[in-house]
């Protein structure tokens, strides 16, 4: 049995994972560890107490990918003095395959996203046999099907509804590191959903690679009623989904905003340029107008929607007439907060091959600007929050004090307040008494009467 192998002189095992990257990479994280844990091995804070230390990792932008590297070399520090077992998965795994050996021949295993399942195998491996290696591809596979064992008193979780993408966006090197789509069987997704509000978890953020494209392949449900379905589910009090791309943002989905009172008055909208010939070079399937008529008719159909969005300036062939249309669509659009990056080139993408490379001194200027303009545009709406009473889902300790307790919107912001930690993992209403750049404050706190369907 693995357990047996999964045994020092002391005990139980000890692991440690360090995470790099989004949110898929964060649930990737969870299931590693609810499989490990499975098998008795205790998770520890430091790498430096672990036998076991395994990196998922991300290679969709530049800095991540020079930041796993660095921490590889502290890591093969650590096995050197103590024998650590040395693990890579994720993004940079399957990117690298078979060659990761060369660069990094100290590791035990490496696993690509889709058998992150395999993690048990993986270290037993590596305790008897030396290195194990799989970057295999097969469709909607075990590691879509890994449900973390969240407990009682876990307030949010991550669902995954499916994985991979079809677009091959120019820039974008997911398709070719996380597989084409793949989605779960909506009955899995309910039933897991369903146990989830068993066991009083009160928001749920289903995540894809594009969620709006769920089931477009296959004879199931799709995504929107999906969220109809959920938004049924007893004990389940909140839904976000992550991401969305604007191409497949359907006037089906759309009319979910408003309608179901479970689904979040939030939807991540990355636009990546307001440039129509940048949009086109980046192969993104919709021009700038039509990507804020679908904004207008979101905030038609929801008021109060909140809307983020990635950027990413520099692109190859970006000139300032370009950059100058994307400043139109941010101040047009305001919204309420950007993930902005320069440009990087990734290995495998059409946009690395491109021509036109703007220097890169000219690409910082313009994302400093362009994020100078989004911080006054993001503090002006979280102001205009002052005195308004809203819902908020207590998540923790806040950061700023350990007086206070924090949580988030309905529309994805942070709220830090003063309330006994009774309030924890509950939902509360505040009156926000004022608002900064990246947060709000509230006072007042009550807890809010909850409706059983």
């Amino acid at each position: 049995m693995i357990a047996a192998a999964l045994m020092t002189a002391e005990g139980m095992m000890k692991f440690h994972i360090e995470n790099f990257g989004c949110q898929m990479n964060e649930h990737d994280t969870e299931k590693m560890a609810s499989l490990l844990a499975g098998e008795g091995m205790e998770q520890v804070e430091d790498a430096k107490n672990a036998d076991v230390v395994i990196v998922n990792t991300c290679c969709i932008r530049e800095k991540a990918e020079q930041k796993f590297y660095s921490l590889m070399g502290r890591l093969r520090a650590v096995k050197r003095k103590k024998g650590t077992i040395i693990g890579v998965t994720g993004c940079i795994a399957q990117m690298e395959k078979e060659n990761i050996l060369e660069r990094l021949p100290f590791i035990d295993f490496s696993l690509g996203p889709s058998n992150i399942h395999k993690v048990k195998e993986a270290v037993d491996r590596a305790l008897r046999n030396g290195p194990f290696l799989d970057f295999s591809e097969n469709g909607c596979n075990g590691a879509l099907l890994v449900r973390p064992g969240y407990g009682q008193g876990t307030v949010k979780a991550y669902v995954t509804i499916m994985k991979g993408c079809n677009n091959f966006c120019s820039y974008c090197v997911v398709p070719y590191v996380r597989g084409r789509e793949a989605s779960r069987d909506s009955c899995d997704v309910l039933q897991e959903i369903a146990a989830l509000g068993d066991k009083g978890v009160k928001e749920v953020t289903l995540l894809g690679q594009n969620v709006n494209s769920y089931n477009n392949t296959r004879d199931d449900i799709s995504f929107p009623e999906l969220l109809r379905k959920i938004n049924g589910i007893n004990g389940i009090e909140r839904v976000r989904f992550v991401t969305s791309h604007p191409r497949d943002l359907s006037p089906e989905l759309i009319g979910c905003f408003g309608r179901l009172d479970k689904l979040c008055e939030h939807i991540h909208l990355p636009f990546q340029s307001g440039s129509d010939k940048v949009l086109n070079l980046m192969n993104r399937g919709y021009s700038s107008d039509e990507y804020i008529a679908k904004v207008k008719t979101l905030k038609d159909r929801c008021n109060d929607i909140a809307i983020t969005a990635d950027c990413i300036v520099g692109f190859p062939g970006e000139d300032e007439e370009d950059f100058r249309k994307t400043m139109d669509l941010i101040e047009d659009i305001r919204f309420d907060g950007i993930f902005s990056f320069v440009f990087s080139p990734r290995r495998f993408t059409r946009a690395s091959t491109l021509p036109g490379e703007v220097p890169r001194a000219a690409a910082l200027e313009r994302l400093h600007h362009l994020q100078k303009t989004q911080r006054e545009i993001t503090l002006a709406k979280n102001k205009a929050m002052e005195g308004k009473r809203t819902e908020v889902l207590t998540e923790d300790i806040s950061k700023n004090s350990k007086e206070e307790l924090a949580g988030r919107t309905r529309t994805n912001k942070i709220v830090n307040f003063h309330g006994p930690h009774t309030m924890m993992n509950r939902l509360v209403e505040v009156t926000i008494v004022k608002g900064y750049a990246n947060s709000l404050k509230g006072t007042e706190p009550k807890l809010k009467e909850v409706q059983v369907c």
